[in-house]
């Protein structure tokens, strides 16, 4: 890989599978960070969606869409997201986070923590999309590292691209919907403004150590949703400017705040 401008790094809180067929806020705000980020060579992306038993990089040279949800319109399962793939980078990632941990696979795609995303950032589907599994069995600084390991791909015109949400707690989003119960909670502002100044500050231990403190717990019953931030941070470095380009709540409980770290000029 040759070398280019350094590139940033983005965390990107997806939300709703809705927010791709919707024009609203949300999917609004996924337009406008395309103006955030130069034209990448690729993408290399860590998902929510792809969270098992393992540390997996997709090779195929054209990634399936995968509709990873159930219970919506018809229109969101017709939607494709033809990007392709790119088997040298997938190679490249793989020996970043050591060939003893990673494995080449071709039995995923891109879930919807990615293809939600990009396909308001890059429509065209025209720019090439690696995924990287989140391995479950690892303790959340285990994730940073992973996200150090693989810094060096900004050098190469790579954008990496973390997919999750800073508060995501679904029982109670979804109870909220049914009640109509309005307002976000405190817990859930709280931690959402606990990580924005952790990420603000570049306080990596008291970041990977966030979720199991105070209301760390209620926001993520499941790590799924919090690791990809971990990839993101891992990857930046102290000379980026941190921003928030979007911010607030869905469903009452849903923090939808994304992180753009950008390099010194």
């Amino acid at each position: 890989m040759t070398l280019s401008p350094r590139m940033p790094v983005l965390f990107v809180g997806h939300g709703s599978p809705m927010n791709v067929i919707e024009d609203n806020r949300w999917s609004q705000n996924f337009s406008a960070l395309r103006t955030l980020v130069p034209p990448p060579k690729a993408i290399l992306a860590v998902s929510a969606h792809w969270y098992v038993d393992g540390t997996y990089v997709t090779a195929q040279a054209n990634p399936r869409t995968i509709h990873d949800f159930s219970g919506f319109p018809k229109a969101l399962y017709e939607i494709e997201y033809p990007a392709p793939g790119q088997r040298q980078l997938a190679s490249r990632i793989r020996n970043l986070l050591g060939a003893e941990r990673a494995t080449l696979s071709t039995e995923w795609g891109l879930d919807h923590g990615t293809w939600s995303v990009l396909r308001w950032m890059f429509p065209q589907a025209d720019v090439p999309v690696v995924q990287v599994s989140i391995d479950r069995r690892l303790p959340p600084r285990k994730h940073f590292e992973l996200g150090r390991a693989i810094a060096d791909l900004r050098d190469e015109g790579v954008l990496i691209l973390g997919s999750g949400n800073i508060v995501h707690n679904l029982r109670d989003a979804f109870q909220r919907l049914r009640t109509g119960t309005a307002g976000t909670p405190d817990w859930a502002q709280r931690f959402d403004a606990a990580v924005a100044e952790t990420v603000t500050q570049q306080d990596t231990n008291r970041l990977v150590r966030l979720v199991a403190d105070d209301d760390g717990p209620t926001a993520h019953p499941t790590l799924d949703h919090w690791l990809p931030l971990l990839y993101a941070v891992g990857a930046s470095d102290r000379d980026d400017a941190v921003s928030f380009p979007i911010d607030g709540f869905d469903l009452g409980s849903l923090s939808m705040r994304s992180v753009v770290f950008t390099p010194a000029p």
